[in-house]
């Protein structure tokens, strides 16, 4: 073979590895999507970082502007109650958020798709919150005059309950001894009944400070001038 003859095969070589390799990267690539598309999500979890952290609402105003594109609407966010993740190709993240239509808060849910490697970002769904109906403070009463009914279970991640769940943690941290700051993953379940003057809450909230993860029974108030304030609190070790 003479070197000019060698050289181009060995050009052509070199092109037909390339064209096979690229041909490879790509089956794998489609593989991987076709395997995304039909495997089973991971389980959904708490996100690690706080459902207040810039990341997390970043995504929450990003499906809400994305939900106005689509359906030409002129939804404004408003703040993130609840988000958690999924390990998917990338991760899914499922967030409950708060967003004000025609001057009212309404509650939607949204998933929002994020594969950082491809600076990618998918808003895969996005619903009003159906389950139950927003509890509010007029719903609660908390005027003067009135009774005091029993118990009634509300939405966890209604306002109101999170507001008084927010205070709480607050309260629980200025009376602890912990030199870590608690914070909020999640309000497990939600009462309330209205007194004379006021609104009560009672909560059992999971709370992490530093590494550890702690349950804790509270009861907050909320008088008619729309003022929170701590009752009682206890760790719950159920």
């Amino acid at each position: 073979m003479t070197k000019l003859n060698y050289n181009r095969f060995s050009v052509a070589l070199f092109l037909s590895l390339v064209v096979v390799l690229c041909g490879v990267a790509e089956l794998g690539h489609c593989i991987r999507d076709d395997h995304f598309i039909r495997m089973k999500l991971g389980g959904v979890s708490n996100c690690k970082g706080s459902q207040n952290s810039a990341e997390i609402e970043s995504l929450a105003r990003f499906a809400v502007q994305e939900h106005n594109k689509k359906e030409n609407t002129l939804l404004e966010f408003a703040r993130v109650l609840k988000a958690r993740e999924q390990v998917v190709s990338g991760k899914m993240y499922h967030l409950t958020l708060e967003a004000i239509d025609a001057g009212k808060k309404k509650i939607y849910e949204a998933k929002v798709w994020v594969k950082p490697w491809m600076n990618f970002k998918q808003l895969q769904e996005f619903k009003h919150a159906l389950d139950f109906p927003s509890f509010t403070q007029s719903d609660l009463g908390a005027k003067r005059g009135g009774h005091e009914p029993g118990w009634q279970q509300v939405p966890t991640h209604d306002p109101e309950v999170q507001d008084a769940a927010n205070h709480a943690v607050k309260s629980i941290q200025q009376k602890s001894n912990s030199l870590s700051p608690y914070e909020l993953l999640e309000v497990l379940l939600a009462k309330a009944k209205v007194i004379e003057e006021y609104a009560k809450f009672s909560l059992l909230l999971k709370l992490r400070s530093g590494i550890e993860e702690e349950k804790f029974r509270v009861e907050v108030n909320k008088n008619t001038h729309g003022k929170f304030y701590l009752s009682q609190f206890e760790q719950d070790n159920s």
